[in-house]
């Protein structure tokens, strides 16, 4: 296996085997297409305005059925977290929860244009969002064998970035599969068989590009019970969760994590539907929009990577929430779609750097010898009240009858979280926190 080594590292590292760094990243180039193309701007979007019906309807259903796929993840990250962890048997959990995630994705070429299509269509979203973040589960887990601690920060963001790329050009080709005139392979616009094809293609897609991860990157030989290390894991969860209250700083950061995440998420299932019910964006429209923000959020982690390794992982959320609310706050307010288009690309430059950032701010809170325990409580955390940001924008959306409003919710888990944070104390740049 090719490896080589970088300037000023420490001699008792183990060198860097690129390859498998090359393979774990083409994970996340694969697996960035779904939720770009069915989870937020295309099949999303379609669903609301044309299964649906109805868009705050539309808004409402996806929101309980983006809930529901929530509630769901945190149970299933609870009890096969342990799995992770244990070392072994990774890649095939991870094959699973991609099988079934590409699986699901394919058969939304099916749902037709019709209510009666409502029910299908959810319960299949349900499950390709169900076997993309269980599946990220079993991959994030594969990252601390693959870096040491003082290029963590780098490896999750040059990671969240080149995911980010892949967007792009899955979008890229999803946008000229809906622009051609006329439809290629004979495909009926009439019936949205092109938009539909795009579901194809990003389970596709998917299914290609998350190769590399199975062919190259190794795990451990040694066998691991799966059933036993859940059922150890589930009876270790309240010694896990009693630990925090010696690691108080720990705990605040997981609570604002917690709270700030879930606007994270709420606002990347919400942006397409958003996008055409307030602003009447046709589907080429949303997949421009998509494009330029996954462009910009590209720019952003990567760029973010370098200056959280300058000034830690908490300054570096803490400015990223604060853009994401001065760009955020005003979409909320303009009526035109120009001012749409630019304010929503600022707001990508932003969205990438949360997560990266994130990521690395956990590993330099977590004190040695506990990485397993406080990685799966990072986990839950961004899973633990994913239901409420969907179900609480739906709710609002169809009380008040107005998507802007039921957007505005998202603005207060930034606001929360942000402030959450501040009162959080990471150790100087460069180290981690002792035991």
């Amino acid at each position: 296996m090719t490896s080589t080594t970088l300037a000023g590292r420490d001699p008792a590292e183990p060198p860097l085997h690129w390859r498998r760094i090359g393979a774990w990243c083409a994970y996340d180039w694969a697996s960035s297409a779904p939720p770009a193309i069915i989870i937020s701007f295309v099949f999303a979007t379609y669903f609301t305005e044309a299964v649906a019906g109805d868009t705050a309807t539309g808004t409402a259903l996806w929101g309980n059925m983006m809930s529901a796929s929530g509630i769901a993840i945190a149970v299933l990250a609870i009890l096969l977290g342990p799995v992770a962890d244990a070392g072994a048997g990774r890649k095939l959990w991870l094959g699973v929860f991609t099988a079934l995630s590409i699986a699901a994705g394919s058969a939304l070429w099916f749902v037709m244009p019709e209510p009666g299509w409502i029910f299908p269509a959810l319960a299949l979203a349900f499950f390709v969002n169900i076997g993309l973040e269980i599946s990220m589960v079993f991959y994030n887990a594969m990252l601390p064998g693959l870096a040491p601690p003082r290029l963590l920060g780098r490896l999750s963001g040059w990671g969240w970035g080149i995911g980010y790329i892949g967007a792009i050009l899955c979008l890229v080709v999803a946008l000229l599969l809906v622009q051609a005139d006329p439809p290629p392979f004979g495909l009926d616009a009439g019936a949205s068989e092109t938009v539909r094809l795009t579901s194809v293609l990003a389970s596709a897609w998917f299914l290609v590009f998350s190769l590399p991860l199975f062919l190259l990157v190794r795990e451990p030989r040694h066998k691991v019970d799966a059933f036993r290390a859940i059922a150890d894991g589930v009876a270790s969860l309240s010694k896990t969760v009693a630990m925090l209250k010696n690691h108080g700083n720990t705990a605040l950061f997981l609570l604002a994590h917690m709270i700030y995440r879930d606007g994270l998420n709420t606002m990347f299932f919400f942006g397409g539907v958003y996008a055409a019910g307030t602003f009447g964006m046709e589907q080429a429209d949303i997949l421009l929009f998509g494009l330029l923000i996954y462009i910009a959020a590209g720019i952003g982690a990567f760029a973010f990577a370098w200056l959280d390794d300058r000034i830690g992982g908490r300054r570096t959320v803490l400015i990223s929430l604060c853009g994401l609310l001065v760009f955020g706050i005003p979409l909320l307010l303009i009526q035109t779609q120009a001012a749409f288009f630019v304010l929503g690309t600022g707001i990508g430059v932003f969205f990438g750097p949360v997560q990266s950032a994130s990521r690395s701010l956990m590993a330099r809170l977590t004190p040695p010898g506990h990485e397993g325990q406080m990685f799966g409580l990072f986990g839950l955390s961004g899973k633990a009240i994913s239901p409420f940001g969907p179900l609480l924008v739906g709710w609002v959306t169809l009380a008040a009858g107005s998507q802007r409003a039921g957007m505005a919710t998202v603005m207060v888990f930034f606001a929360v979280g942000g402030l959450l944070l501040w009162f959080v104390r990471e150790p100087a740049v460069g180290r981690r926190v002792d035991a």
